[in-house]
């Protein structure tokens, strides 16, 4: 009996080292097996991953001069493990760490020791660094405190997904790397309300940033970075280190149009990526803030983090190479954009006029946008730090008055008026519709030369004809016309040429690189052709609103409820000297040209608008002739022509200038002014318009220039 239940021993122990033995071979010899398999995998879920920095594209102008782009600037960087010696919860946790030993007293007296080592070692940091940057060495000190936390509450987050890793919060936010850091730890707190377990459990926790290099003092010059080096050489725990920053070469010039980046901290931003872990953006980083450049094109300029993995062993696991953001070029001749700005910024406006102006260039042929010019100006190298002085400024230097700004046209709309009186034969050329030496009946508009000179009109001057009243601007002429022109009708000729819509739009490619439903383009008006201001975007004509009949005599003029851009008028003028093909302006660079839209304007229309432009500053009478007589030998040894049309409202008050010029290869440019506070086009716009279009000769855009060029 005793021998068999030896036996049976004997059988089963053999039969169990059997089956060890058989699992270990299976472990050591069976490289693909799934238990290695497991623990690879676990090796990798305990090991870290580290996510690297990228590039920003730049933004060139058309001919590929930078205007936006990232560059290194010097910092001194202060490892987390220096830092850390000013944090009390990491001293606690080392305290706690010695106390734990054997040797307890003798680990918590050196803990105590080099802590105090290390903190007078802060102290002479600080004070350095406040000499560089000469600031209270207590700024110095609470930029350390933010590395501090900033690291700490990382480690807290990492804290709490360990203890709870099924926490409902996960829930709300559908990943782990969607849940805010704020959301996190008050769900740690409220579910481990003791704060000592809780500094417990991040203390254990250790992450890439304990073992970084954090920017604390930016060094402005090559002196201060080489005193730096210098000064902190043997200093351990500290280094000087580039760091990417944005920098605009330019400065002021074109900012409206470039806009700045700012920390990526709205919802909005925070919506573009969030479906790709690489793309979305971390603390710290930077984002196209409205509505510039930078702002659009955030999807083609940011580029994709590249990513480091490694097992817990430190074992490189895994490698994504990064790709840096791409280029931007745009249509815009920025040494053309900064002389404008220049010269409006120093000529010597009559005092009536305000610090607001626009001007908008544009080459015909292709829609090309030369210049967009939005004044007052700010510095975009400065518009993060300046913002809140930006913001609060009266005279508004964040808005782009070039496309998000709209005024009353006064009299630039009148060769459009008369395309429509002409083409739905509500007028003939030679038909005329007077303008006696008197008030006009109430309810209509008078004509700006009888409120100038009481007791004149035009008709003292000729017969009112179509020409004519180009030439002269005539109120009454374009008030009577319009009234004549059914609403609808007057409408649709407005917007065929870009009024009452957004003209600006983007390239496909812009659009479709964000790769999500979230569409981006400039921050744009529209604009008002209708009796009442629309409320949605216009798409199409059938959204525009009824235009009262009573309202007609008032667009006549560019008056009442009439508003447009100064990109839209500069536009309409393109799309006249193109022969009524209309063209959607052009900003960002493209491959291809658009073939246009033929409107339907007669040659015999555009014959007459032609005529009666150029006499507005070719012709003694018109009314921008006075401005544009002493230069016109000077044009004409350029081989330019220019076509014109100055226009003034009332409440607000604004002076514009209109129109065109081309030489005999068949170049020309649109260019449209307005002058806020400005009380009249022909001595407040039509000056600015000369010399600007003389600059675009001088730049080779149109006149003898260019047949030298060739």
């Amino acid at each position: 009996m005793y021998n068999r239940r030896v036996k049976i021993f004997v059988i089963f122990s053999l039969l169990l080292l059997a089956i060890c033995l058989l699992r270990l071979a299976q472990m050591q010899l069976l490289t693909a097996s799934s238990v290695q398999h497991e623990i690879a995998e676990l090796k990798r879920q305990r090991g870290q991953s580290k996510q690297l920095k990228t590039i920003r594209g730049r933004i060139l102008d058309r001919n590929g001069m930078v205007l936006a782009m990232d560059e290194a600037r010097f910092w001194v960087h202060i490892n987390y493990k220096l830092s850390s010696f000013l944090d009390e919860r990491v001293l606690k946790a080392r305290l706690a760490g010695a106390a734990a030993r054997r040797d307890s007293d003798v680990a918590v007296a050196k803990i105590h020791e080099q802590n105090r080592e290390k903190l007078e070692d802060l102290q002479l940091i600080i004070e350095k660094c406040s000499q560089f940057k000469a600031v209270e060495p207590s700024v110095i000190w609470d930029e350390i405190q933010k590395i501090n936390e900033y690291v700490w509450d990382q480690r807290m987050f990492q804290a709490w997904h360990r203890k709870f890793p099924n926490s409902e919060v996960l829930d709300d936010y559908g990943s782990i790397n969607s849940v805010p850091i704020s959301r996190a730890i008050a769900d740690f707190k409220a579910k481990q309300p003791d704060p000592n377990k809780r500094a417990e459990l991040a203390s254990k926790i250790d992450i890439l940033e304990m073992h970084e290099d954090w920017p604390l003092l930016e060094l402005k010059t090559d002196d201060d970075v080489f005193a730096a080096q210098l000064e902190f050489m043997d200093t351990e725990g500290l280094q000087i280190l580039p760091k990417g920053h944005r920098f605009y070469p330019y400065g002021s010039v074109a900012a409206q149009t470039i806009g700045w980046v700012g920390p990526a901290t709205q919802q909005q931003d925070k919506e573009l990526f969030a479906n790709d872990e690489l793309l979305s953006y971390l603390d710290g980083e930077v984002c196209g803030r409205e509505d510039g450049v930078e702002y659009v094109c955030e999807a083609v300029l940011r580029g994709r983090r590249g990513e480091l993995s490694h097992d817990i062993d430190g074992q490189l696991t895994s490698r994504t190479d990064t790709q840096f953001g791409k280029d931007v070029k745009l249509t815009l001749d920025i040494e053309l954009q900064q002389r404008i700005e220049n010269y409006l910024t120093g000529y010597p406006h009559d005092p009536n006029c305000g610090d607001g102006m626009s001007v908008v260039v544009i080459e015909v042929g292709t829609g090309d946008i030369l210049a967009q010019v939005s004044l007052p100006l700010y510095d975009l190298n400065r518009a993060r730090y300046d913002y809140g002085d930006l913001v609060a400024d009266i005279n508004k230097p964040l808005i782009n008055r070039a496309i998000n700004e709209q005024y009353p046209p006064g009299s630039v709309v009148k060769p459009l008026i008369l395309v429509a009186g002409l083409e739905t034969g509500q007028i003939t050329p030679e038909e005329i519709i007077g303008c006696p030496p008197e008030a006009a009946p109430p309810g209509w508009p008078n004509c700006w030369i009888f409120r100038r000179y009481p007791g004149v009109g035009h008709d003292n001057q000729w017969e009112n004809t179509a020409r004519k009243a180009i030439k002269g601007s005539c109120n009454i002429y374009f008030s009577h016309l319009a009234d004549r022109i059914e609403p609808r009708a007057l409408q649709q000729w407005l917007f065929k040429f870009g009024y009452g819509q957004e003209v600006l739009s983007l390239p496909a490619y812009v659009t479709e690189a964000a790769r999500t439903e979230i569409s981006r383009n400039f921050d744009q008006l529209s604009g008002t052709i209708s009796s009442t201001i629309p409320r949605g975007k216009i798409l199409s004509f059938e959204d525009v609103l009824p235009l009262r009949q009573s309202d007609r005599r008032w667009f006549g003029i560019g008056q009442g409820n009439l508003r447009v851009t100064p990109l839209q008028v500069a536009n309409a003028m393109a799309a006249l000297a193109r022969g009524g093909i209309f063209k959607r302006p052009r900003l960002i660079q493209e491959s291809g040209n658009s073939e246009g839209e033929d409107l339907g304007v007669s040659l015999g229309t555009l014959a007459v608008i032609y005529d009666g432009m150029n006499a507005v500053v070719n012709e003694a009478g018109g009314t921008a002739y006075t401005q544009f007589e002493p230069f016109l030998e000077t044009l004409a040894a350029e081989d330019v022509k220019v076509y014109g049309k100055t226009g003034s409202t009332e409440r607000p008050e604004h002076a514009w200038f209109g129109g065109f010029a081309q030489d005999s290869t068949a170049q020309k440019i649109a260019i449209a002014v307005v002058v806020e506070g400005g009380q009249h086009g022909s001595s407040d716009a039509a000056p600015l318009a000369r010399d600007i279009i003389q600059f675009c000769i001088e730049a080779g855009y149109i006149g003898k220039s260019i047949l030298t060029a060739e």
